[in-house]
């Protein structure tokens, strides 16, 4: 079991037998782990906002505040990362940490195959920190048709097949490789996907596409790493769901 799994397994053994407690001791053999690795288990779901509680005593051991935790629903990955869309194009808001720690709440939710999917998807949704001085706003994604459809390659690692004009009008069709949704560029959202027309990575202004379709084609494994767009002058963050 990897450590994702263990955290969501830790939390759920902890709800199913609330408001009674389970050792350190317990846990450690339940999972097939140290005693040492449990605590710093439970450290990381407590710092994340999960509430658990260490009861002392003898016959103490953790607890998990039932009433204030999440069942195990409740949101997809595409979900999860809206939200934390949502709050890296909000800045500094009122109760901006509160946001925070509410995502940091529905990840550590979700069952572990979904929040590693959720982190992955998080991983490929960038937005373009601009200098104070550029003063850009980012413009709407465009036809809701077109950026569905690469919401939907990106999270089922699907090649797309788009129709595409560039700045002279010129239009061309070309499958690719979806790698960065990227926002904030000039105030505009991009693509950043390998063209195999171009053999290349390529950048796609979302309002230069005319159809984007979904394939059944699998996309090859890709590094992220080569997906990321040239932009010097400003600073690319990935959105963060922990």
């Amino acid at each position: 079991m990897n450590r994702t799994d263990r955290l969501y397994a830790l939390v759920e053994d902890l709800r199913a037998i609330a408001p009674r407690c389970r050792s350190a001791r317990d846990l450690a053999k339940r999972f097939e782990v140290s005693v040492r690795t449990i605590e710093r288990d439970i450290a990381a779901l407590q710092e994340s906002g999960v509430p658990i509680y260490a009861e002392p005593g003898r016959k103490g051991g953790y607890a998990i505040d039932r009433k204030m935790s999440l069942p195990p629903l409740n949101f997809s990955p595409a979900e999860a990362v809206a939200i934390a869309v949502a709050l890296s194009r909000a800045g500094d808001q009122p109760f901006g940490s509160q946001a925070r720690s509410a995502l940091r709440k529905v990840v550590a939710a979700m069952p572990g195959p979904e929040g590693e999917l959720a982190r992955e998807l998080a991983r490929r949704v960038q937005m373009v920190r601009l200098p104070p001085e550029a003063g850009a706003e980012i413009q709407p994604l465009g036809a809701e048709g077109i950026s569905r459809a690469i919401e939907e390659a990106l999270l089922r690692r699907r090649v797309l097949r788009l129709d595409y004009a560039d700045a002279k009008g010129a239009l061309t069709s070309r499958d690719v490789e979806p790698g960065v949704f990227l926002g904030g560029r000039g105030g505009f959202w991009y693509l950043v996907a390998w063209c195999r027309l171009r053999d290349d990575v390529r950048v796609f202004r979302l309002d230069r596409i005319a159809a984007a379709t979904v394939t059944p084609e699998r996309c090859p494994d890709r590094p992220l790493e080569g997906f990321a767009p040239d932009v010097p002058e400003m600073v690319v963050h990935g959105t963060l769901l922990d």
